[in-house]
């Protein structure tokens, strides 16, 4: 249905999309997800050219739109978008608004526009609101009129993007119910979403974006309860990361302080919890530094904020060296103390082949 192929689209200042190469099947729903920034709505934009591609080449049915010889108004009737801002006419009824691009570009008799846009008024619960103006309708019922309108069109592709984001929290469920049918119905479709839960239940694939690209493509199950790569990891467990270097015996003790105890501010990491994950780092750094000839210490505290549990992965060159059995015994108890759960492995061939993972001791479970 829907092939691109290294696709770039670059701004004066930033660069979303760096290179996106991805087959879209006929009838896969795919939730788009990431953090913000990382070219979601852009993709979509640049699938039916609302954004032109600084680089690369899309085929919709076998018809490279992205050719300029193609005619872009003709594939669009293929394709529906939904936006954050339901992009009604406020000068127009509701039934109006839904019957007006079907009599336009399809040619629709006006009967026959009306009684499809009150069919798609019932499908989408709303058949009462036709004669209704936009600026008397909820939030929720401006976003089902724009998935009706999108749907008079009757396209083969409907481009979602975040369509509950501008939403009062009370209307979010109404229009995902919504969309939720409308996924069953075999379309193909493509939804940029910040609702995880619903991006998890709606999707028969995900595109986790990220580093100007679709960093990870795989299965809901795969995305969300086994995701292969770190970033995807971290994004779906909710994962405030902090990395520290050191490679002097003097490197500057506090100014790492201050920057864990910034990190921690930030994160809204409880005063206690903070405490210890310091003192876990602090603890950790000063057994490592005399067993090591030349200290080269990677620090990585992982921080989950639905959890409130944060980890440590220490690691160090040079040869195999547990320190859990080598260090001070009195810098060792301590360590234990403030962890739940301390661990060493080998990782062969790696830079730092040393590993440490320390589980802080959560203080609001303790």
């Amino acid at each position: 249905m829907i092939k691109i192929e290294h696709l770039k689209k670059e701004y004066p200042n930033i660069t979303p999309l760096k290179d996106v190469t991805a087959d879209i099947r006929d009838g896969d729903v795919i939730a788009v997800i990431g953090p913000s920034g990382t070219g979601k709505s852009t993709l979509l934009r640049c699938i039916n050219l609302l954004e032109k591609p600084t680089s690369g080449r899309i085929w919709v049915d076998g018809t490279e739109i992205t050719d300029k010889k193609c005619d872009i108004s003709k594939v669009r009737r293929k394709m529906g978008m939904v936006f954050q801002s339901f992009n009604l006419f406020g000068h127009l009824t509701v039934i109006e608004n839904i019957m007006l691009s079907p009599m336009e570009l399809l040619g629709k008799s006006k009967q026959e526009a009306y009684d499809e846009g009150m069919r798609l008024l019932r499908t989408v619960g709303l058949a009462e609101k036709a004669l209704n103006y936009p600026d008397e309708l909820s939030g929720g019922q401006k976003q089902r009129i724009a998935i009706a309108r999108t749907l008079a069109m009757d396209p083969e592709v409907i481009l979602l993007d975040e369509p509950t984001s501008a939403l009062d929290p009370t209307m979010v469920g109404e229009v995902q119910a919504v969309i939720r049918d409308l996924a069953k119905t075999g379309k193909t479709m493509m939804i940029v979403t910040h609702e995880m839960s619903f991006a998890r239940a709606i999707s028969n694939r995900v595109f986790y974006m990220d580093e100007g690209g679709i960093y990870e493509d795989g299965t809901p199950e795969q995305i969300f309860g086994h995701p292969r790569r770190e970033n995807t990891r971290r994004f779906i467990q909710k994962l405030k990361v902090l990395e520290l270097t050191i490679e002097s015996r003097d490197y500057d003790f506090l100014g790492m302080a201050g920057q864990i105890e910034a990190w921690c501010n930030k994160n809204q990491v409880s005063p206690r919890n903070a405490g210890r994950i310091q003192l876990v780092f602090e603890e950790t750094t000063q057994m490592l530094l005399p067993l090591l000839a030349g200290p080269r210490i990677q620090a990585v505290c992982e921080y989950s904020e639905a959890t409130e549990q944060a980890e440590w992965t220490i690691c160090y060159g040079g040869p195999r060296l547990d320190a859990t059995e080598s260090a001070d015994a009195l810098s060792l108890a301590v360590l234990k103390g403030a962890a739940e759960t301390l661990s060493y492995a080998w990782v062969e061939g790696d830079e730092f082949p040393n590993r440490l993972t320390i589980q802080v001791k959560n203080q609001q479970k303790a």
